[in-house]
C-alpha cells in the first residue's frame, strides 16, 4: 500500500534504505553511507515529498521527490521484483509528470530499472563526494 511518509516511519525507511544500498551501491564506503544516512534523515526527507510502501505493518520501500527530481527510490531487497518500485514511480509520475533522476553509473540494477521505465540518458557528471560517475536521466511527460 502506498501512502505519504510520516515521522514514525523513519526507522523502517532507513532500514529499507540501508539494506537496498548494500545491493545497489556495494562500491560506496561504509563511512559515506553512514554520513548519507544522517543526511537522509536530517536534510533530504524534511524538504522532500515522500511516499512509502507499507507491507505487513512496516515500510519496505519509498520514493522521495524534490520538485520533479527523484531524490531516492529504494525497496528492501526481500521485496524486490514485486512491482513496488514501479508503483512508487507511477505515483511520482502522476504527481509531477516529467521526472529527472541521477544514479551512480555503477548501479546497474538502478539504471536498468530507470531504462525499463522509460527514462532517457541526458548526460554524465562526477559525484564530488565520492569521485564516482553519475548519469542523469529524464522521463518525459506522457
Amino acid at each position: 500500500m502506498i501512502r505519504p511518509f510520516k515521522a514514525a516511519d523513519l526507522d523502517d525507511l532507513l532500514r529499507a534504505w540501508a539494506a537496498a544500498s548494500v545491493v545497489a551501491h556495494p562500491f560506496l564506503t561504509k563511512e559515506f553511507l553512514e554520513r548519507e544516512r544522517e543526511e537522509i534523515a536530517n536534510v533530504h526527507l524534511p524538504k522532500a515529498d515522500t511516499w512509502v510502501w507499507e507491507a505487513d505493518g512496516r515500510v519496505v520501500g519509498f520514493l522521495s521527490l524534490i520538485g520533479n527530481e527523484v531524490g531516492a527510490l529504494f525497496v528492501d531487497p526481500p521485496f524486490h521484483r514485486r512491482g513496488i518500485g514501479r508503483a512508487l514511480m507511477d505515483r511520482a509520475r502522476d504527481a509531477r509528470g516529467e521526472l529527472e533522476v541521477e544514479v551512480f553509473k555503477a548501479n546497474k540494477n538502478g539504471r536498468a530499472f530507470y531504462d525499463r521505465y522509460g527514462f532517457e540518458l541526458l548526460g554524465e557528471r562526477v559525484h564530488e563526494p565520492t569521485g564516482l560517475p553519475l548519469v542523469r536521466m529524464k522521463l518525459a511527460r506522457r
